[in-house]
């Protein structure tokens, strides 16, 4: 990290969440000579990256002009629905408190918690079925899980660098389903 960068007091953290990773080509500790022929290592590596633990795949290939914003959006509304239907697996129990009124936080008016995640539920499954046997895999990956491109293509035994080109398929085909402007 830069030594120029201010440090967050503990009533001030910060928000992000950043990690300081190795680039994987930089496996070797840093050697430096404090006097003239003996190498001394560090325990630091040479080089790194930090990395925002809370960017998405999808996110990440947006920020840097690989799939377009109304690609975006359909890929969004994919993982919204996941999410919302509580598809993904639970490590713990649920500690949210219930909602003090009897909607659900963010469900339209009259739906009930267990009426909005059926609803969820439902859009999900209608767009996997939209997206069809060739594609709902990548976009279940890279959406949903959270798989990055290269994960996901070798999970799926893929050549390398075509994840990228069925990825935008997919979500062309999402954005259709959703009915987003284009």
């Amino acid at each position: 990290m830069p030594t120029n960068r201010r440090r967050q007091s503990a009533s001030h953290p910060d928000p992000r969440l950043l990690a300081e990773r190795p680039l994987p080509q930089d496996g070797a500790p840093r050697i430096e000579q404090t006097r003239p022929g003996v190498p001394v290592r560090r325990g630091r590596l040479a080089r790194s990256v930090t990395v925002n633990l809370a960017e998405s795949p999808l996110s990440w290939l947006c920020a840097r002009g690989h799939v377009s914003a109304r690609q975006y959006d359909a890929g969004e509304a994919l993982r919204r629905d996941y999410e919302l239907s509580q598809l993904p697996p639970r490590v713990t129990m649920q500690w949210d408190a219930p909602p003090a009124c009897e909607t659900a936080r963010g469900a339209p008016e009259g739906l009930s918690a267990g009426e909005a995640q059926i609803a969820a539920k439902q859009r999900f499954t209608a767009a996997v079925a939209a997206l069809g046997p060739g594609l709902e895999d990548i976009a279940w990956r890279v959406l949903c899980a959270g798989e990055g491109l290269k994960t996901a293509e070798s999970g799926l035994g893929w050549p390398a660098r075509s994840g990228k080109l069925v990825l935008g398929l997919a979500l062309n085909r999402l954005a259709d389903h959703y009915r987003l402007p284009g």
